[in-house]
């Protein structure tokens, strides 16, 4: 199955991934950019390496792997990539923070690398992303505008809040101890391989069929 960390920079999503790595069998974990990211990267490269990643877990689901992958991508880009019915499983975490422990954070990381209109936009992508977690009718536009033109966003572009299968689970990191949220994102990964395993997971292979 897949398993994706998402949400905007600086959140914690790779210490947290690479962190619970070791603790988890049969699972590989991976960082959406380690293909390389372009200068100015825009959608369309998002979307093109969102499916790329989706074909990975279909080839590590071929060996009996699941794949916890971290990266910016939200639920409505991964069910929208044109493989993503394939993988027999998907389940994502949103990774968040305190905007001020974000906006300190990035200056740490990446000191003199952004003017304040930049930082601005980590941070109206980081409210975008807790929008799009509780509802997939929260301003949608931002990732179907000028999208690349194999993604299949009609696949849930009617759904509502309701919909049992539009679920992302929300990890708030702000003032928690790193070891803290490493044990939660472990457990989150146990209780989600568990659903699959049991028939409970909501976005089970045949998701794309269902009617609610």
């Amino acid at each position: 199955m897949l398993l994706k960390l998402t949400g905007s920079s600086c959140s914690g999503k790779s210490t947290l991934a690479f962190a619970v790595a070791d603790r988890l069998r049969d699972v590989v974990v991976h960082d959406f950019d380690e293909v390389g990211v372009p200068r100015d990267p825009d959608p369309h490269w998002r979307h093109r390496n969102t499916e790329l990643w989706v074909r990975r877990a279909l080839e590590y689901q071929e060996r009996g792997l699941d794949l916890l992958l971290t990266g910016q991508s939200p639920l409505g880009e991964v069910l929208a990539a044109p493989s993503a019915p394939e993988v027999d499983g998907i389940a994502l975490c949103l990774v968040d923070v305190d905007d001020e422990i974000r906006r300190a954070r990035l200056a740490h990381r990446d000191s003199g690398r952004w003017d304040t209109s930049e930082v601005d936009a980590f941070l109206g992508w980081a409210a975008w992303h807790r929008g799009h977690a509780r509802d997939p009718r929260h301003l949608p536009e931002a990732i179907t505008n000028g999208s690349a033109p194999d993604m299949v966003w009609h696949r849930w572009t009617d759904w509502t809040a309701g919909d049992p299968r539009w679920s992302t689970h929300i990890l708030d990191t702000t003032d928690e101890p790193v070891s803290q949220s490493v044990d939660k994102i472990e457990q989150w990964v146990v209780e989600q391989r568990a659903a699959h395993r049991s028939g409970r997971l909501p976005l089970a292979l045949g998701w794309v069929d269902q009617t609610t």
